[in-house]
Formats: C-alpha cells, structure tokens, sequence
C-alpha cells in the first residue's frame, strides 16, 4: 500500500510561482511511476505531469510545458512539481498519484495509478 499527501496549495497571482509537495509512504512506492493531475470545477480530472519510477523520464501536458517541471529527490520519497508563470486557467485542485509496478514509467492515463492523494488547492488571481 501507497499513502499520498500533498501540500503547497494556495492562492497566488498571475505571473508568480507555487511549488507543490508530495510525501510518499508505504513499501517501494519510492520505485513507481509518479504523476500530477488537476480538477477544476464543472470539469474532468485533467493531467499535469508524470515522471517515471527511476526519474529519468517525464511527461507535460501542452498547457504547462515550459511552465511546470516535476522531479523528485535522491531518495524518492517525495514528488514535486514547481508551477511558474501561473494563469487563472490553473486554478485547480491538484492531485497527486502513483502507480503499482516498480520501475514504472511515465504515464498520462488516469487509468494509469493505483494511488490518490487528497488534492492540494491551487487558486491564481488575475
């Protein structure tokens, strides 16, 4: 089992930058595939960004490539996913996800993970 929190939510002007955390737990999560998706309201759960369960490959959406880079440290045990030059079109809740096979790659497909956080709010002002 994989638990998920995220953290780094809040509001924001246009223009400026977040940086979203996700803190990882539970056996070999460290090795899965890892990705950001976000929901705005009255529509679907959209992907952000993914990286594979090594972080040698990553995936963005063409809304936020160029502004978004997802990583994770050393030790994998946690994901971020710094935000810059934020719009209002990013107001969003932000999810975090992982899969369940070790060493897994990079994936856009919701279907995809296994494991959801709770969602960290993001709003940009205009």
């Amino acid at each position: 089992q994989v638990q998920l929190v995220e953290s780094g939510g809040g509001l924001v002007q246009a223009g400026g930058s977040l940086r979203l955390s996700c803190k990882t737990s539970g056996r070999t999560s460290s090795a899965y595939g890892m990705g950001w998706f976000r929901q705005a309201p009255g529509k679907e759960r959209g992907f952000v960004a993914s990286i594979s369960g090594g972080g040698a490959d990553t995936l963005y959406a063409d809304s936020v490539k160029g502004r978004c880079t997802i990583s994770r440290d050393s030790a994998r045990k946690t994901v971020s996913l710094e935000m810059n030059s934020l719009k209002p079109e990013d107001t969003a809740v932000y999810y975090c996800a992982s899969r369940s096979l070790l060493y897994s790659g990079a994936s856009n497909d919701t279907q995809s993970y296994v494991y959801w956080g709770q969602g960290t709010q993001v709003t940009v002002s205009s």
